[in-house]
């Protein structure tokens, strides 16, 4: 199998595993068959274990299952993204473009107005452009590796509709328009624990 058309099966095989998981399809704890995933998808089995190791480097995916994550691995996820998301905030609070807070605040508006996958959308752009606001490379880098897992949570506030969402961001986005980097820092960091808080109340229900 040459390189080109290894690395179409290796794509197509990790969008659709990826996607299964996502959409609910394959739900939590399922153990993934290679053989089984290869025949669904047409290609052969090598593929099917790149994506799988692929999608367990996103944390979608632990020692062959579909990831279940306990309240523990919730914290720690949510850990790391205060810490970045928050100081991402401030930056954006002394270096934003006026062009880039127009993008930003566009977010908050579709998110009001939108059908709940353009909210979702328009929630993931919110955070991105934060996160690229710190210009570390670095940083956005591990934000970037952690989208898959972070895309589980977000569906699950959006989808159960966490009050105040939109409100928080609009919050976050004046204080970084208004160029006060401590504010917009503590806005994102009480922004994700509510996140947090809510996801744990879910899974605990």
């Amino acid at each position: 199998m040459g390189k080109q058309p290894f690395q179409l099966a290796y794509q197509s095989s990790y969008e659709y595993i990826r996607d299964k998981i996502l959409s609910g399809e394959l739900p939590r704890g399922t153990k993934l068959v290679e053989e089984r995933l290869a025949e669904e998808i047409g290609v052969s089995r090598t593929p099917v274990r790149e994506s799988i190791r692929k999608l367990e480097q996103e944390g979608l995916i632990k020692q062959k299952r579909v990831v279940n994550p306990s309240s523990m691995d919730l914290r720690n996820i949510f850990q790391v993204r205060i810490l970045l998301e928050g100081f991402s905030a401030r930056c954006a609070a002394s270096y934003m473009s006026e062009e880039t807070l127009e993008r930003l605040y566009a977010c908050i508006t579709t998110a009001r107005n939108g059908t709940i996958e353009e909210t979702m959308k328009a929630n993931k752009e919110f955070h991105d452009i934060i996160v690229q606001s710190s210009n570390n490379p670095q940083m956005i880098d591990i934000i970037d590796r952690m989208q898959s897992i972070i895309y589980l949570f977000r569906k699950t506030v959006v989808y159960h509709k966490r009050p105040f969402l939109i409100d928080e961001h609009e919050e976050i986005y004046q204080a970084i328009s208004a160029h006060d980097g401590d504010r917009a820092e503590r806005l994102m960091q009480e922004h994700l624990q509510a996140d947090l808080d809510f996801c744990l109340h879910l899974l605990k229900a």
